[in-house]
Formats: C-alpha cells, sequence, structure tokens
C-alpha cells in the first residue's frame, strides 16, 4: 500500500469517528468564511441568538424529560395515555395550534414526550400541527394575507395534525413504528416499555444518589443531542435567509393555476425560510401573480418539512418515522393547497 493510500485511509477512519453534526457545521462555516467573510459574521449572529431565543424553551423540555426519567414519572406519564389515544389525537392536534412553537423549536418537546412514553400517534398530531399556527402567526398571517387566510391555515393546521395522528396510529395498529426514535435517544416512544418497567416514583429524587445521577446523565446528554443538531439547522436558516431570493422562487412557482400547487409543496422543502419571513415572502408571490392555493401549499409543507427542521427531526427519529413524517406534510400540504384553492379561488 502506497503512502498516499495508507494516509487517505487513516484520514477515512478518522472521519468516520468525528460526529456528523459538528463536522458538517465546521465545513459549512468554512466554506462560507472563504466564499463571505461577512455573511460568516451574520450567521454567527443568527446562529447564537436563534439559540438564546430557543433556549428556554429547550431548558424546560429536558428539564422535564430528565426529571420525568430521574424520579420515576415517566412510567405514569405513559400510563396516563394508555387508552385515550384517539381522544389525545384531537387534544395533541388542537393544542399544537395553539402552542408558540416554530418547527424548529417543537423538536426540544416532540424528543421529551417520546422519551417519557407518549405515544407516536399522540405526538405526530402534535408535531404536524404545532409549527404552522400559533396565536401570534395568526395575527401577522391575518395583517400580511388576510383573515380569510390566517382562518383557513389555523383549519389547515390542526386537520393535518388530525389526519397524521389517525394515519400513524392506523399504521401503529398494523404493526409499524414500535421504536419511534433512534438508538440512543430517549430510551423509544412506545408507552409499552416503560409500562412493563415499573418503577415507585421519587418526586424529591435529588435525595437519591443515583436518581440524580440518571437526572445529570439525561439532562447532559439530552442537551448535547439537541443542541448541536440545532445549531446546525439554525446555521442553514441563516444562509437561506440571505442566499434564497423571492423572485427566483416566483419564478419557478409560476403564475395563477393548479398546476403551481405541487409544485409549492415540493420547493417549500428547501425554500422555505421560517414562519415570520415566509409571510411577506408568500404575501410577495401573490402579488406577482402565484396561486392562492400555491402559497398555502408553501406555508404548509415548508412550515413542517424545511430543510432546518429536517435535520432535527432526522436526528431524533428512525429513518421510516422520518420518512413517514415527511409524506404526511406533502400530502397535507398538497391537500391544503388544492382545498384553499378550490374554495378560495
Amino acid at each position: 500500500m502506497t503512502a498516499i493510500a495508507l494516509t487517505l485511509k487513516t484520514i477515512a477512519l478518522h472521519t468516520r469517528r468525528l460526529d456528523r453534526a459538528w463536522l458538517a457545521m465546521v465545513l459549512i462555516a468554512a466554506a462560507v468564511l472563504a466564499l463571505d467573510a461577512a455573511q460568516f459574521t451574520r450567521s454567527l449572529r443568527f446562529t447564537g441568538g436563534s439559540l438564546i431565543a430557543i433556549a428556554p424553551y429547550l431548558a424546560l423540555a429536558i428539564g422535564l424529560a430528565a426529571y420525568a426519567r430521574a424520579s420515576g414519572a415517566d412510567g405514569l406519564i405513559a400510563r396516563a395515555f394508555d387508552g385515550r389515544l384517539t381522544t389525545m389525537i384531537v387534544v395533541a392536534a388542537l393544542f399544537g395550534g395553539l402552542s408558540p412553537f416554530c418547527s424548529c423549536g417543537v423538536i426540544p418537546l416532540i424528543a421529551a414526550l417520546l422519551a417519557m412514553g407518549v405515544p407516536l400517534p399522540a405526538v405526530m398530531a402534535f408535531w404536524l400541527s404545532s409549527p404552522l399556527m400559533d396565536p401570534s402567526m395568526f395575527v401577522l398571517t391575518a395583517g400580511t394575507l388576510g383573515l380569510g387566510f390566517a382562518v383557513a391555515k389555523t383549519i389547515a393546521a390542526v386537520g393535518i395534525g388530525l389526519a397524521g395522528g389517525y394515519a400513524t396510529l392506523a399504521l401503529m395498529n398494523a404493526g409499524a413504528f414500535a421504536e419511534p426514535l433512534r438508538p440512543g435517544v430517549g430510551d423509544g416512544g412506545c408507552a409499552g416499555a416503560l409500562m412493563r418497567r415499573q418503577r415507585p416514583v421519587v418526586w424529591r429524587f435529588w435525595r437519591d444518589s443515583a436518581r440524580w445521577q440518571a437526572f445529570s446523565t439525561e439532562a447532559s446528554r439530552t442537551v448535547l443531542f439537541l443542541g448541536k443538531w440545532l445549531t446546525l439547522a439554525f446555521l442553514l436558516e441563516s444562509l437561506m435567509l440571505a442566499w434564497v431570493p423571492a423572485d427566483a422562487i416566483a419564478r419557478v412557482l409560476g403564475p395563477d393555476s393548479l398546476a403551481a400547487i405541487p409544485i409549492a409543496v415540493v420547493v417549500g422543502v428547501p425554500a422555505y425560510l421560517n414562519g415570520y419571513a415566509a409571510l411577506p415572502l408568500v404575501a410577495g408571490l401573490l402579488d406577482m401573480g402565484v396561486a392562492p392555493g400555491a402559497g398555502m401549499a408553501f406555508l404548509i409543507a415548508g412550515g413542517v418539512t424545511s430543510i432546518p427542521a429536517a435535520i432535527a427531526v432526522w436526528a431524533l427519529v428512525r429513518r421510516q418515522v422520518f420518512l413517514w413524517y415527511v409524506a404526511l406534510s406533502l400530502t397535507g400540504g398538497l391537500a391544503a393547497g388544492i382545498l384553499y384553492q378550490t374554495l378560495a379561488g
């Protein structure tokens, strides 16, 4: 073996041992610094600011999950949902439409819910509806795109949550998604595991050194795991905000027609920025003649499956759950766009 081949093999071996998220961040940051130093600075500020903004939600979700694990309350939470899935799907979808979480901000809470044993159908209903609408988003949508559009998007958010939750329940009843979380993330989302492993609940767990150790381990591991993926997600979001022009999206979507709706669903995945930045973008697209249904499809599909959010979801759940999540999002965006175009057009 030549020296060059041996060196390449050694580099490849060490690269495989590196964490993929941190490696991707370093490579992306280095490329941005080489191409545009000013954008590198802006991206660092955007990423840092976004992490600071999401920190309270992150701390609350991680703290609750670690507390439930250390105290043994995770088993109680899992049993509380047992036998009530059909009702919980409705509650989760409605609550999702009122919660103040963006597509990335909901990730820590989803991780906590799944780790505590909340069944995947209820979590999926919340997961799909939550990034699409909240009270402040409703007001801004009404002011930017009109009250009718805001009401329609709210109905679509809850409807997609309900449809996704019940569809997930049907697949789970057929034997799918037994372990939704990736290995090493929480303890799986199936309530059965927690219900089989009965443990006494100790609310003041810090008096027990073993339980305190469990709390510290769970919290620190989750902070590192979610922190790195959310950092990568926000870094990519900063670049999308800077480098994705609205007029290019308008040219891709084309004129006012139903044919633009499926295109908007596909374009929404890479081109969607964030919920607040997307509103004036869609308003501008509609002024350029893009179909109203295409604007709705862009907001719905992009809001759930934007690249930053997809990265965080991919890190959290197994591949089949991720693909199912994407399929539900794209199907929901397509259906919402066609229905809105039909009724409002």
